[in-house]
């Protein structure tokens, strides 16, 4: 299990579009923000992750200026949520394997419908701080109970004005 305060896992996943995403690479102001999602057949992630793309201007303006959205899609799947959610501003990795859904301690589901992978992760939202270490993590069992991103912006502005610590390493 992941605990606030420790090292996360180490990250570095191909980019819809070219390139890699490499969390030690990334020099946040306050944090990188990695958003784990289900996949292209998930229409809760759909919202959450064009909800996302919106709101990375005012997630930089509170310093979250490093945002990833993944998931174990392959390139072709990744690349159709990319164009039908019209996900223009946030970085899209994929091909997470299952190693590292684990190692991010993401809950794993199997398919139950047709159109779905064989095994792909539930969502995560996780806050890094400059330091690769863990801020905060929400995890969820299944495509709903995610954080609502607005409150995110809200709490992560909170959070800086306050100096509030990392809380949850016991």
């Amino acid at each position: 299990m992941l605990k606030p305060r420790q090292p996360v896992p180490a990250l570095d996943v191909p980019l819809v579009g070219g390139g890699r995403w490499v969390l030690a690479d990334q020099q946040p102001d306050k944090f990188s923000m990695v958003v784990f999602y289900r996949g292209v057949h998930c229409p809760m992630c759909r919202a959450h992750i064009t909800e996302l793309d919106g709101l990375v201007d005012q997630f930089a303006e509170v310093g979250v200026d490093r945002v990833l959205a993944v998931s174990g899609d392959d390139v072709g799947r990744a690349q159709r949520a990319v164009e039908e959610w019209d996900i223009t501003r946030v970085p899209v990795g994929y091909g997470l394997g299952s190693e590292s859904m684990q190692a991010w301690g993401l809950h794993r589901s199997k398919a139950i419908k047709e159109g779905q992978p064989n095994e792909f992760n539930e969502p995560g939202l996780f806050l890094v701080r400059p330091d690769g270490t863990l801020y905060a993590a929400v995890q969820t069992t299944m495509p709903f109970l995610r954080p609502h991103l607005d409150e995110v912006v809200e709490t992560v502005r909170w959070i800086s004005e306050n100096d509030y610590p990392a809380r949850g390493e016991l």
